[in-house]
């Protein structure tokens, strides 16, 4: 059988497929490219597609009573967006806004329920998914909860530079504080502090990473829990 060609930076749960679960599902795959701040499902709203990130970040949002929003979670090139479909939901949880845009995969909600109902490869890879997805939005919550804005803005800018294309991240004080549910100014010391001991540099809507290796010595334990956990997904 004459294999389907993979995009270049591969979704790496695409990647995990044998040949022939890849053939059957390469067919229903749509190539989209997707903007900054572009919202792909409303809370509440019906998910018509599950996307395959490859090269582009979303956010899942808890958005509040006051018009507030939170992060409660990320998805990349690890996984796909659009897990409860495969649960039995048809409506989203949360908003899911892209954050790093660029290109994914995406596929109609009915053809990946179907693929997922064959219980194969795919299926064992979403369930294993879905599991680190609910590990990262209960240790994003506890976290929250728990630990310094600075450990916090630590552990954001990982899991963010985990799934950018490069250092520099393009992020505005109003964006950073709603993904980590805490004021302006509470963000601006953080990134001051984090910039101080030269691990960033930071300016007004711009971060860019100096020293990975020593921005990991100053986040919470959960970066390292939640990352661990989504690497047993294809391990």
């Amino acid at each position: 059988m004459h294999e389907a060609p993979r995009p270049p930076n591969e979704n790496h749960i695409l990647a995990a497929l044998s040949p022939e679960d890849y053939e059957r599902l390469a067919p229903h795959l749509e190539p989209v490219k997707l903007s900054h701040g572009q919202i792909l499902y409303e809370a509440g709203g019906v998910m018509e597609y599950a996307y395959f990130p490859i090269n582009l970040m979303i956010s899942l949002l808890s958005q509040m009573a006051d018009g507030g929003s939170v992060e409660v979670g990320l998805v990349g090139f690890e996984g796909m967006l659009g897990i409860p479909l495969v649960l039995g939901v048809d409506e989203s949880p949360h908003q899911a806004m892209v954050q790093i845009p660029d290109g994914a995969l995406r596929v109609k909600a009915e053809v990946v329920r179907r693929e997922f109902k064959r219980g194969g490869a795919l299926s064992d890879l979403l369930l294993r998914f879905a599991q680190a997805m609910i590990l990262q939005i209960s240790q994003v919550a506890a976290c929250n909860r728990v630990h310094t804005v600075e450990e916090r803005l630590a552990r954001w800018l990982l899991m963010t530079h985990d799934r950018a294309p490069s250092d520099r991240l393009e992020l505005t004080q109003e964006f950073l504080a709603m993904m980590l549910g805490c004021r302006r100014a509470g963000v601006t010391s953080a990134a001051i502090t984090l910039q101080g001991v030269g691990v960033i540099r930071y300016s007004r809507g711009h971060i860019l990473i100096l020293d990975r290796p020593s921005l990991e010595g100053y986040t919470c334990e959960c970066y390292r829990v939640v990352k661990t956990e989504f690497d047993r997904v294809t391990a």
